[in-house]
């Protein structure tokens, strides 16, 4: 049986839409752990003395910093992955409506190919 070009196409932008939410949730994913970390740095961070040592990295070298300008650092990030956190689950919650459309609509589409 063949399958109309219009379904065919319908398939086609679902596998599409699919891929974009797989990516959708990679990034939300590697932008969760990303947060995590940083959170727990800054917690670790708050318990070294004011006069502590500390250290950030620069690419591959470590460079001595004060402890307030790497809180500072670390607030910063906190802030631009919570941000980028709600755009993300924006898109997703985008895309998983889109392919929840595309499913009824081949799912239609389908049902009047019997």
């Amino acid at each position: 049986m063949d399958i109309p070009e219009n379904v065919q196409e319908q398939l086609n932008q679902f596998q599409q839409v699919q891929q974009q939410a797989q990516s959708i949730a990679i990034q939300k994913q590697n932008l969760t752990l990303q947060l995590n970390e940083s959170k727990k740095a800054l917690d670790e961070l708050s318990k070294t003395d004011d006069d502590a040592e500390v250290y950030k990295t620069a690419g591959p070298l470590l460079i001595k910093t004060t402890k307030a300008e790497s809180e500072a650092d670390l607030k910063d990030k906190i802030e631009m992955y919570e941000i980028r956190q709600k755009t993300i689950d924006k898109q997703e919650k985008r895309i998983t409506s889109k392919l929840e459309e595309l499913q009824s609509s081949l799912q239609t589409a389908m049902n009047q190919m019997q």
